[in-house]
């Protein structure tokens, strides 16, 4: 299995798009109905599972169409390490990073 902390993003994209290949086929799906259902082209099922290209929103209806949002659940979650931590995350909550990071002075 790919380890993505070490992989390029054209890498990850290919690995996604296999994955996605081998759920369909487990399924027992053709491109075809999984395109139907996703509301999307052959090709583009295609494409993504050989060569993981996609538009985002693509992506996210094939991954509905073969039933695997519930997998997208946990993406990009914050992890807090403490109690602490959580309550801190929770009061700092911010819509924007800053413009400028601060620079200390010498």
């Amino acid at each position: 299995m790919l380890d993505f902390g070490l992989a390029t993003a054209d890498e990850i994209c290919s690995e996604l798009g296999s994955r996605l290949r081998a759920v369909r086929l487990s399924l027992n799906l053709q491109q075809a109905d999984v395109a139907a259902k996703a509301g999307v082209s052959r090709g583009t099922v295609s494409t993504l599972e050989n060569k993981g290209q996609s538009t985002l929103a693509s992506f996210i209806r094939i991954v509905y169409a073969l039933g695997l949002e519930d997998q997208l659940q946990e993406l990009f979650i914050l992890k807090a390490h403490s109690i602490a931590e959580m309550e801190h995350n929770e009061r700092a909550k911010r819509k924007r990073a800053p413009r400028h990071p601060k620079q200390s002075s010498v």
